[in-house]
């Protein structure tokens, strides 16, 4: 079972400038997340994985981005394996199965795009 350690949106954070790699940090044995921002039509969360944590495989109705800020880690979408190092990107499709997993420690920013 994998542990997410959740934060919840900070509001101190608008109209100021700051480090993404800053804003959450790790944890030993599990997955600590910070959301950025949180409306309808999508959000954005930064995550911090601890080495070998994953996200088993899962779905979603709408098309989200990954941006690998640091680290490394093999991201699985309808079955086929991408490796992600630092300043890359991915899109995950809507409705294909996807998982991750943290081959070091990894940081990412995940924008979910609902509408």
């Amino acid at each position: 079972m994998v542990a997410i350690k959740k934060k919840k949106t900070d509001q101190s954070l608008k109209g100021q400038t700051w480090k993404l790699t800053d804003l959450v940090h790790y944890q030993q044995d599990v997955i600590v997340s910070r959301e950025l921002v949180q409306r309808k039509s999508g959000s954005v969360t930064i995550f911090a994985f601890d080495r070998g944590q994953r996200l088993s495989e899962h779905s979603a109705p709408f098309d989200a981005l990954i941006q690998d800020l640091e680290g490394e880690a093999e991201v699985t979408i309808a079955g086929k394996a991408h490796n992600l190092h630092p300043g890359e990107m991915i899109i995950l499709p809507a409705n294909k199965p996807h998982g991750l997993k943290a081959l070091t420690r990894f940081k990412m920013v995940l924008i979910m795009v609902k509408s």
